[in-house]
C-alpha cells in the first residue's frame, strides 16, 4: 500500500495548528496546499477571501508597494519595482523569510504567524458620524475578517517600514516583523497600530 503524502506549505511546514482566537477560527484559512496561489478565483465573489489560504493572503500584502496616499513611521515607503505585482517574487520572499523564522524562533512559521494576526488585530476601532452637521468619532466592533486585513496589511507595511533605506533585505525584515508581532513587541508596527487604534476606539466609547 502507498504511503499517504501529507501536504505541506512550501512542501516544509504543516498546517496543523491551533488558532487560539475565537473570533477568528473561522476565516483563517489554512487548507493545506503546495503552492499558496488560487488564480484569483475568490476575486469575483464578495467575502470569498476568507476561502483563500493565510499564507497566500499574506504574499498578496507582501506585492503591496508601501503606503500610496499616508505615511508609514512619518515618511512615504516606496518600494519601486521589487514585489509590486510579482506574485513569483512575493512568493519567494515569503518562503525565505519562513525560513528565517524558522532558524531564530524554533517553531512552526505557519504557526508564527497566525499568533502574529492574533496579536495585531484589533478588536474595536472608529468610525465618524455626522450628527445635526457636526462630525464626531464613535467606536465600534471590528469583523473578524476586516482584523485578519488590518493585520495581515500592517504586518507588510512594517516590514517595508523595516527594510527602506536599510541594509536588511525585504524577506528578513518581514520575519522580524513576524516575529515581533508573534512575541507582542511593542517595536513591532502591526502590534503598535492595534494598541493606537484600541486606545483611540476606548477613548470614543
Amino acid at each position: 500500500m502507498a504511503e499517504q503524502y501529507e501536504m505541506k506549505i512550501f512542501d516544509k511546514w504543516e498546517f496543523d495548528i491551533e488558532i487560539e482566537d475565537e473570533g477568528l477560527k473561522r476565516y483563517i484559512t489554512l487548507t493545506p496546499q503546495l503552492l499558496p496561489h488560487s488564480g484569483g478565483r475568490h476575486e469575483a465573489h464578495r467575502f470569498w477571501k476568507i476561502k483563500q489560504n493565510i499564507i497566500e493572503r499574506l504574499v498578496n500584502k507582501a506585492m503591496r508597494s508601501g503606503a500610496v496616499k499616508r505615511k508609514v513611521s512619518g515618511r512615504f515607503i516606496r518600494r519601486h519595482g521589487g514585489l509590486t505585482g510579482k506574485k513569483h517574487k512575493a512568493y519567494n520572499t515569503t518562503k525565505e523569510a519562513f525560513d528565517i523564522i524558522y532558524e531564530r524562533v524554533k517553531k512552526n512559521p505557519v504557526e508564527v504567524l497566525v499568533t502574529a494576526i492574533e496579536h495585531s488585530s484589533p478588536r474595536e476601532e472608529t468610525t465618524t458620524i455626522a450628527y445635526g452637521g457636526v462630525k464626531y468619532h464613535q467606536a465600534v466592533d471590528v469583523s473578524p475578517q476586516r482584523r485578519i486585513d488590518i493585520a495581515l496589511r500592517n504586518i507588510t507595511l512594517g516590514a517595508s517600514a523595516r527594510a527602506f533605506k536599510s541594509k536588511i533585505s525585504y524577506a528578513t525584515a518581514l520575519a522580524e516583523e513576524i516575529i515581533a508581532a508573534y512575541e507582542r513587541d511593542m517595536k513591532s508596527f502591526a502590534v503598535g497600530k492595534k494598541e493606537e487604534i484600541e486606545r483611540i476606539a476606548k477613548s470614543a466609547r
